[in-house]
């Protein structure tokens, strides 16, 4: 049975996304390989990437989706983990946060119309290009979507979901380095771009913050590495001390604006601070594992890794973040984040630095199927 299209203004039938801390159904995660941006042939990011997997495990169901070629190596790892199915899926790369479905859920008060999930499937185009194939990639939503029996809405903007953070309660938060970069909408105006967000994830108030982390030149400053909210009216937020560190100016901009603003509720909004590690730079050797295609984006040695603590996925009662091998930072951005979800256990991934020098972190890597509404 083929997953239904939907038409028509999600917002006005009664859907809107839901917060990451809201209860989910389970996780979903690709599987990298792509030798031309994961070094040694990815290995060591698989490593990290099951790491991931197996944290997330731990409070809810994952599906890893993994190639043909991958899936018996994958299947056969995974095999002990109970709490972990692998399916087979084609793909040119592993980001499942961007290229993945969003899901929207509503209640249903009559009982005459049962949908209570639904899905967004947006338009995806490797960032503005930086792989020049991505025609696998963007079937990996529907594909989920027929997976789960899912009816979708299909979307004509590119749109990824890293570039959005969601309240639960009608806020929305993105960068305008992205979502108006022109290498995404050029002929979508700023008000249209958020009239969209607004009628497809059931958000009332989108805040738009000028620039994302220094660095984040590949998704162009994807707003899930720079802040997100930690629960309604409260804004986590990547932080520099070091005013000569070009993320400072940023840091301090975003700051600016977030502290100048209120929520769809009217709320002021509260940031919390979470220092960046590092910073951090691509090796020699790193760059040098990367296989050199032409097909991709190059690595170079020297380049400033877009490594953020903010970067986290929010399980069932879990948080699971990256750590990246910087002890002074790492021990403090696993106090935070306890401090900032006290009912969660926080759990460090060790080797968060193998996805980074990929482009992201467990964040990108993730995507939540939130509870359907009963």
């Amino acid at each position: 049975m083929m997953a239904k299209i939907l038409e028509g203004r999600p917002a006005k039938m009664g859907f809107r996304m839901p917060a990451e801390w809201e209860p989910h159904e389970q996780c979903w995660m690709g599987w990298p390989e792509r030798p031309d941006n994961w070094r040694e042939n990815a290995g060591p990011a698989q490593e990290t990437f099951a790491r991931a997997a197996i944290a997330i495990s731990k409070f809810e169901p994952v599906t890893i989706c993994a190639s043909a070629k991958q899936y018996p190596n994958v299947h056969k790892l995974m095999e002990h983990q109970t709490n972990i199915r692998v399916a087979e899926m084609s793909m040119n790369d592993s980001w499942f946060r961007d290229m993945g479905p969003t899901f929207i859920t509503r209640k249903v008060e009559s009982g005459i119309e049962k949908q209570t999930i639904a899905g967004i499937d947006w338009q995806f185009n490797a960032w503005g290009g930086i792989y020049d194939d991505w025609s696998l990639d963007s079937d990996v939503a529907k594909k989920i979507f027929e997976i789960e029996r899912i009816p979708r809405f299909s979307h004509k903007m590119v749109l990824e979901g890293g570039s959005i953070h969601v309240d639960g309660e009608g806020t929305c938060i993105t960068t305008e380095e992205c979502l108006l970069n022109p290498n995404r909408n050029p002929n979508m105006s700023k008000l249209e771009i958020e009239n969209e967000l607004k009628d497809f994830l059931g958000v009332t108030k989108v805040i738009w913050i000028p620039r994302g982390l220094y660095g984040d030149e590949d998704t162009n400053g994807h707003v899930d590495n720079l802040c997100c909210f930690i629960k309604p009216g409260v804004i986590l937020l990547s932080w520099t001390d070091d005013e000569k560190d070009p993320q400072y100016e940023r840091s301090v901009e975003a700051l600016s604006v977030l502290t100048r603003s209120v929520d769809a509720k009217g709320r002021h909004l509260e940031v919390v601070k979470i220092h960046v590690p590092g910073p951090l730079y691509m090796t020699q050797e790193e760059a040098d594992g990367v296989l050199s295609t032409g097909h991709a984006v190059a690595r170079e040695p020297g380049t400033r890794l877009a490594a953020s603590y903010v970067n986290f996925y929010v399980a069932n009662g879990g948080v699971v973040a990256p750590a990246f091998g910087d002890d002074r930072w790492d021990k403090e951005a696993c106090a935070v984040l306890r401090k900032a979800f006290p009912d969660h256990e926080v759990v460090m991934v060790e080797g968060a630095r193998e996805i980074v020098l990929g482009g992201g972190n467990v964040h990108c890597i993730t995507q939540q199927q939130p509870v359907r509404p009963s």
